[in-house]
């Protein structure tokens, strides 16, 4: 198949989960056709089977604000009729849905058929799209898609329950690569001595820093387990709570303790090093982070919230939390921490579940199934 891929080329979970999923669909043979204003941070622009096309939006003094969204529609539909696209596949719903739905009725009226796809990836439902301003073209935006599924059972759910859509949802989770997201022995006692020292533990959050991630309560958990358990914090990407991170570890005096990464490509080679992971997120509709962690043989301390239970297996491989209760969350990574038996039969869960139903190997099929149902649909 020839596939086309809108996504925001950001750090974000939605980029991430486009970006590979396009890298894994050139792998099985298809040809991909990223459609966006910048190369996605995870492709080279070197992958066989993978092309990008450059949406560039002009500024006129008429504009206030430049129209990408008419752009991305415009870009959608010469890219699909040159190069032949048998479908589109947008990721998170505004306004990618939209500008799907115009570059299919432009290239309607010539006679050539192009359906979409419309991937529903949490905000663009639990917080874009309940905003009074965009519901209405959000929820237009998902009725009129081709096809639509949701990274989780719980996001279809508050997407019905929301918008009150009548259009059929497909739960296709996210997926990791375990060739790629792994344990690795050798690496790890390699690059580990630059973080840590033998006896200190290694705790892990890895996000985009939003408010929505608390990465406030990372810091104000990793400060009660380091009063009892050696250790240090790895923070692994960044945004705008970076400073309120920063400012909490002067406060508690363990700016030492942490090591600020910024953003990272190869944030598997980090997630080795890792013995637990920190997830104090006030709302998320899938975990991605902590799916690649436990590919990695890491276990994860996690909030109960939106699809994070459809992952992490409370008392299993991690434990779930009420949002912002930091004492309990600190006490059970001081518990898993100080119990080596317990925490190597977390970590080998945790590898188990990503492999036994969060693969690529298990996911990717899915979307490709999912694509010929479409295709056959609209035939």
């Amino acid at each position: 198949m020839k596939i086309g891929i809108t996504c925001y080329p950001t750090y974000g979970g939605s980029g991430v989960v486009a970006t590979e999923l396009g890298i894994e669909l050139a792998a099985r043979g298809h040809q991909v056709h990223f459609i966006t204003y910048q190369q996605p941070f995870r492709l080279t622009g070197r992958e066989e089977g993978i092309f990008f096309h450059e949406v560039a939006v002009t500024s006129y003094p008429l504009f206030q604000y430049p129209p990408y969204d008419l752009a991305l529609a415009s870009r959608m539909a010469e890219v699909a009729e040159f190069y032949g696209l048998d479908l589109l596949h947008v990721h998170y719903a505004i306004p990618h849905s939209v500008s799907a739905l115009l570059a299919r009725q432009m290239l309607a009226v010539r006679g050539i058929r192009l359906p979409f796809i419309t991937t529903l990836h949490g905000t663009d439902i639990t917080l874009v799209g309940q905003d009074p301003g965009y519901l209405p073209i959000t929820k237009f935006g998902i009725e009129e898609s081709d096809g639509v599924t949701s990274i989780s059972a719980d996001l279809k759910e508050t997407t019905v329950r929301s918008f009150g859509v009548q259009k059929e949802i497909e739960v296709i989770r996210n997926f990791v690569n375990c060739d790629v997201y792994k344990p690795d022995d050798e690496k790890r006692r390699a690059l580990r001595p630059r973080y840590a020292k033998p006896d200190e533990k290694i705790l892990i959050h890895l996000s985009n820093f939003r408010r929505v991630k608390r990465v406030g309560d990372v810091v104000e958990v990793f400060a009660r387990v380091v009063r009892e358990v050696p250790s240090r914090l790895m923070l692994i990407g960044d945004g705008p709570d970076r400073s309120i991170a920063e400012s909490l570890a002067l406060r508690y005096g363990i700016q030492d303790r942490i090591h600020f990464l910024g953003k990272q490509d190869s944030v598997q080679d980090l997630l080795l090093l890792g013995d637990l992971m920190l997830m104090p997120s006030e709302m998320e509709s899938f975990g991605l982070a902590a799916l690649e962690g436990m590919a990695c043989r890491v276990p994860c301390i996690a909030t109960r919230v939106g699809g994070v239970p459809e992952l992490v297996e409370d008392g299993v491989n991690g434990l779930l939390f009420a949002v912002g209760d930091v004492k309990a969350m600190a006490a059970g990574a001081i518990e898993i921490l100080s119990n080596e038996p317990r925490q190597q039969a977390m970590a080998a869960a945790a590898r188990k579940t990503a492999q036994d139903k969060f693969c690529t190997s298990r996911i990717i099929p899915m979307y490709e199934r999912y694509y010929e149902q479409v295709l056959n649909e609209v035939s």
